[in-house]
C-alpha cells in the first residue's frame, strides 16, 4: 500500500544521502530538494498546504545539517525525517479505538457509536466490522437503522447484521432518524447490550436538511464518539466534505476506507494534518477481519524506512 507516497520519500532519501557530506548543503539544492519532494507529495495525493508544510520542515531540518562522511548517513537521514514528520503531526493524537470503546464501557453502557458520512463510502460495512471486533472479544451490539432516506438503506444494514447475528433497531423509510436511534438506545439499556451502532444517512453533504437531521441525531443519542467514514479514493473531496460535516455535527475521528485500493497514500497524512482528528482503522478489505489499527509513529516509517 501507499506505494507512491513511499517512492516520494525514497527519492528524497536517496537525494539527500547521494549529496550530503561533512559540507552543509547550499540554499540552491535545498530548494531543489524542497520543490522536487513538494511535487512528489501532490502528485501523491497530498493536499497542496499539507505538502508544502511538510517540505519545508524537512528542508528546514536538513538546513545546516552535517553527517560524517562514512557514517550511516541513510540511517541519520531516515530518523530525521521521521523525528520531523512526528513533530509535524504532534498535535493530532493515536487513540486505540478498541481499548478506548472498552475503556468507555466501564464508565456507561450502553456506550454509543455514530457513524457519518456520504453514501458509497462503507459505513454499513465499517459498522458490521467494529461489532465483528467486538463480539470477538465476547461484548453485544445493537444497530439502529437511522439512515430511513435511501431506499435500501435498512435492508442491507440487515443483510449484514443477519451474518453477524444482531438485532437491528428500525422504523419505515421517511421516518424520524433521531427517533430510530433513540429507541435503539432505550432497547439497549433495557436488554444491557454493550454498544449501539448508529447508522445515518449519507445523500449530498449539500443538503441542508440532512444536515439538520445528523445534528438532531447527535443532541438525541448524544454518541459517546462519532466517526466520520473517508474514502481514501476520492481524497481531497473527502476532506471537504468532512469539513462541511464538521461544521453541523461534532467528529471525534475518522476510519479511512478502500485503503487496499489506493496505491498513492496522500490523503492519510492530508486528513491528519487538515483535521486534526485521529484516524481509527484503515479498512483495507471487505472482509469483517479487514479492519487495520492506525497509528501515525508506525505509518511514519513504513513511509521513510
Amino acid at each position: 500500500m501507499f506505494d507512491k507516497l513511499k517512492n516520494a520519500f525514497k527519492s528524497l532519501t536517496n537525494t539527500i544521502v547521494n549529496s550530503i557530506t561533512t559540507t552543509e548543503l547550499s540554499e540552491d539544492k535545498l530548494n531543489e530538494i524542497r520543490d522536487e519532494l513538494f511535487m512528489q507529495l501532490v502528485e501523491s495525493d497530498v493536499a497542496v498546504d499539507v505538502a508544502d508544510a511538510i517540505s519545508n520542515a524537512i528542508v528546514n531540518y536538513l538546513r545546516g545539517l552535517k553527517v560524517p562522511r562514512f557514517g550511516d548517513k541513510e540511517s541519520v537521514i531516515k530518523n530525521g525525517i521521521i523525528d520531523i514528520m512526528s513533530k509535524l503531526f504532534s498535535d493530532i493524537p493515536d487513540v486505540d479505538f478498541m481499548s478506548e470503546v472498552i475503556r468507555l464501557l466501564q464508565m456507561k453502557k450502553p456506550v454509543v457509536l455514530l457513524f457519518l458520512g456520504p453514501n458509497g463510502y462503507g459505513k454499513t460495512t465499517t459498522i458490521a466490522k467494529i461489532t465483528h471486533q467486538l463480539m470477538k472479544r465476547g461484548y453485544t451490539a445493537v444497530w439502529a437503522a437511522a439512515d430511513t432516506y435511501r431506499a435500501g438503506a435498512i435492508e442491507q444494514l440487515e443483510g449484514h447484521a443477519t451474518k453477524l447475528g444482531v438485532r437491528v433497531i428500525k422504523h419505515g423509510y421517511g421516518s424520524d432518524p433521531a427517533a430510530v436511534a433513540y429507541d435503539a438506545i432505550n432497547h439497549a439499556k433495557v436488554r444491557g447490550i454493550d454498544y449501539v451502532m448508529i447508522d445515518t444517512a449519507g445523500r449530498m453533504h449539500t443538503d441542508i436538511n440532512l444536515m439538520n437531521e445528523l445534528s438532531k441525531i447527535q443532541r438525541v443519542s448524544r454518541p459517546d464518539l462519532s466517526i466520520f467514514i473517508a474514502d481514501a479514493l476520492l481524497g481531497n473531496e473527502a476532506l471537504d466534505i468532512a469539513k462541511y460535516y464538521s461544521k453541523y455535527v461534532k467528529i471525534d475521528g475518522l476510519i479511512v476506507t478502500k485503503v487496499d485500493a489506493y496505491p498513492k497514500g496522500g490523503a492519510i497524512l492530508t486528513f491528519l494534518y487538515e483535521l486534526k482528528k485521529p484516524i481509527y482503522f484503515l479498512g483495507v478489505g471487505q472482509g469483517y477481519d479487514d479492519l487495520r489499527p492506525f497509528s501515525k509513529a508506525e505509518f511514519f516509517r513504513q513511509l521513510i524506512l
